[in-house]
This record gives C-alpha cells, structure tokens and sequence, in this order.
C-alpha cells in the first residue's frame, strides 16, 4: 500500500518533495492533496503532475480548509512548506488529527512556538522529521566521519565562515524572509543548517550564546549612505530598474510569473521587492559565539552580499585540525537558467552539485593531507536525493553518520539563531536553558516519518 502525503504551502519549496513523490518514490508513495492560500500556485503543480508527472491532479484545500483535507484524504503525513512563521500551526493541528509530519527548516522561528510543537508531540505520540538537507551532502558528511573517527581527538573549537552570494543572499530581501516575525532573520531561517551542522558534527548543543548583527548593506539608509538611490518598491514593471543588478522580473520567466506574479491575486504576496527598500527588519551581517556544554567554543560569521558563496569551516582537537572549503555552484533566479523555465520551477531547490570542495587535515605532529570527498549529483552539492531516498524509499539505505533530524535537534539549532537574535538585541550573554531546556542526549534515533 502507498504512503499517503500531502502538502501545506505551494511555494517554490514545495517543489522538491512534490517532484520526488511524483517520479522516483511513485511506486510507494501518493499526492493526495495540496493546501495553500493561492489557488494559482496549487493549479501551477496540479498542471505539472498532469503534463510533466502523467499524473491525476490532487484535490486542493484553502488554509482554512486544513483539518478538511486531513479528514478527506486521510494522509499518513503532512509535508510543511509554508512562511516559517506558520510551521507550528500546522505541526501541530496534523499531529492531533493523527498525521506524522515532515517539515522544511527552520522547525519554527520562536520559543512559544517550539513549546506548541513539542507539547503536540507529548500529547500524540506523532513524529517530526526536519529536513537538514545539508547534513546529506558528502562534503559535510565526510567531515562528520573525520570527527567521528577521532582523526582530529575531541574537538575543542570550531570556526564557520559562510558567505549569501549577491543573488541568493539578495533573494532573502526581495521575499518574505526579509521582514523577522516572518522568518526570526536569518539567524534562525538560515543558520538554522548552519548550527544543526556544528551540532551534529561536535555531537553537542550550545550552553551560552552571544552575537552582534546589523543591516549594514541591503535597505534604503545603507544606500542612501553610498549615494544611490532605488526608489521603486518591486522590480516587475519598472523601467528604472532595468539596469539594477539586484532586480528579479517575474515577467521575464514562465515559472516566477506562473508561480508568484499570477497568485498576487489570491493572496498579495510580492515575490520581487526591492532589496534597497522598506521595510526590512532583518540583518545582512551577523558574528556569533557560543560555548556548547561539551566545552567547544564557536565562531561563527553569517554574511548575505559576498561575490562567491559557500562556507570554510575549521574544527580543532586534541589531535590535530580539519579544515573544510566548500565554494557552491548556484543555479538561482537571475541569470543562471537560461531561459528554461522548466528548470527555474523547482527554484530554491534547484541548486546542483557544489563547484570545488577541499577537506585538509592537518595532525598535531604530522603532515597535512587533502581528505578526497565523493562527488554528489543533484541539488545542495548532492545532499537531496540522499534525504529525499531516507524519506521516501519503501526501505531507506542504514545511515550510520545519523543524519536524520528530529524535533530535538530543529529545536536546537534555531535556539542558538533564538538566542544570537536576543543577544544582539539585549548586548548579553544569552543562556539557551532559560529559553527552552533541551534533553542531554544528542544523537537522538528518529523513526522516519511514515
């Protein structure tokens, strides 16, 4: 018998788990509906199963019609792509309607909101899964492996460089990201992969936590302070934006156009604002340390306006030093699809294999050595089709890296986000136990959401 799915929330990050089901897991797993406030952007995939999928179109739900979708389609899981601001609600409600849940990170953006999932979890018994993508991809596999290992002894600090092109990073500011009581910033948006990875790597979570940040590039003052001026609201339609470098016209592509210019009409949503506009109530440039209650210190830098993307990570032990670079190759929204759209639908999800990756260890005592790390195809440097396979496959390969996330470790990780948002806010050291206590243990076995 298949598994029943269906999905709340038909933006572009829907598409990967949509796409999955409906090619390679159709065998064992089903659409059974969609939930959205846009009846266009749920007709826009209903077309793509039909034409692209050969497949039935899956009947669609308004938000408010969520607790009739569960009754009539009688799912076994509920896949959560809304605005992170609505992940609980429907964490929630689906556990009490008897449905297990997959979620897209961050698990949710604020402790009140952890507290609803979790005491939901209590009450039904019902299983989380959030999709840590990154924790699939190779590179960042095979340096949890070098840890594991005790190649490098135990690890006693960590330094995280990660760098938001100028057209991924600028994506942020032109949706809904860009305001904070929609995604907590992207400290708990973003680095939400970002400090799930230095959890699962030094097998810990943050004890204390402080950070500095600031909107120090993107927003109409910090323009205004270089002498320019970008004084339309959206991109799409404006002749004046024509030569912005930052500007996304939605005209220009079948998908965006499909997908967000034709569902303004249903819910108002602007998919292509102004990156040097208001309002934007989130920061571009943030530091944060924290010292986790194993003892390892963490340095950690989050920029959004960087020329290149990707990371460069640094783990130091008792025993020696891995240092990791990983340069990302990026198929975003301007400039890089060519002009097929059947490509720019799968948006966010579209990013492919990664453009260089070096993993160095370097011993105590001992010659330095390059780490080779195993090519990954498909998006986030190969990591989704190796999350997508723990998720959908009938009987998913033994994973002994533990990579697949529970509730614990997607409220761990935006609890440190929590905790940098408030420390900057406050200018003090931030505790994560008077925010919300976390269970000891870390490697925590989830069950696949079935």
């Amino acid at each position: 018998m298949k598994r029943k799915f269906v999905v709340v929330g038909t933006g572009s990050r829907a598409g990967m788990f949509i796409k999955s089901i409906a090619t390679t897991y159709r065998e064992s797993c089903e659409l059974v509906g969609f939930c959205d406030q846009s009846q266009t952007r749920m007709a826009w995939y209903n077309a793509r199963l039909v034409n692209e999928f050969n497949l039935p179109p899956c009947p669609t739900y308004s938000a408010a019609q969520f607790d009739q979708m569960i009754e009539e389609t009688q799912p076994d899981t509920v896949i959560v792509t809304t605005i992170d601001a609505f992940h609980h609600i429907y964490i929630a409600r689906a556990m009490d309607l008897g449905c297990d849940v997959i979620t897209e990170k961050p698990m949710t953006i604020g402790v009140p909101q952890i507290e609803t999932i979790y005491d939901a979890i209590n009450r039904t018994g019902r299983s989380l899964r959030v999709s840590f993508n990154y924790r699939y991809a190779p590179a960042y596999t095979k340096l949890r492996e070098i840890v594991m290992q005790g190649t490098i002894g135990s690890p006693l600090s960590v330094d995280f460089s990660w760098m938001l092109d100028t057209r991924h990073g600028a994506d942020y500011f032109r949706r809904w990201h860009r305001e904070k009581h929609n995604s907590g910033g992207l400290l708990v948006h973003k680095a939400t992969h970002h400090f799930d990875l230095v959890n699962w790597w030094i097998d810990s979570y943050p004890e204390e936590v402080f950070a500095f940040g600031d909107l120090m590039f993107y927003g109409q003052k910090n323009a205004a302070v270089r002498g320019e001026q970008y004084p339309y609201t959206r991109y799409t339609g404006e002749a004046a934006a024509q030569n912005d470098p930052f500007a996304l016209f939605l005209d220009q592509d079948e998908t965006l156009r499909t997908l967000y210019l034709d569902a303004e009409q249903d819910d108002g949503y602007v998919r292509d604002r102004n990156v040097f506009g208001e309002p934007i109530t989130i920061e571009d440039t943030m530091v944060v340390t924290a010292r986790y209650r194993n003892g390892v210190l963490l340095s950690y830098c989050l920029i959004a306006y960087s020329p290149w993307e990707g990371l460069r990570v640094a783990i130091n032990g008792t025993k020696g030093r891995a240092e990791l670079e990983v340069i990302e190759t990026t198929a975003w929204l301007k400039g890089q699809s060519g002009g097929k759209t059947s490509e720019a639908a799968d948006l966010a999800a579209s990013k492919g294999a990664f453009k260089r990756t070096q993993l160095r260890v370097s011993p105590m005592f001992g010659q330095s050595y390059d780490v080779p790390i195993p090519l990954g195809e498909g998006g986030h440097g190969g990591a989704d089709p190796v999350l997508l396979e723990q998720l959908f496959a009938p009987t998913p390969p033994a994973d002994p890296y533990n990579r697949a996330a529970s509730h614990i470790d997607g409220a761990a990780s935006i609890l440190t986000g929590i905790a940098a948002n408030r420390a900057i806010e406050t200018r003090q050291i931030v505790r994560l136990d008077d925010l919300f206590v976390l269970p000891d243990r870390v490697a925590t076995t989830v069950e696949s959401a079935r």
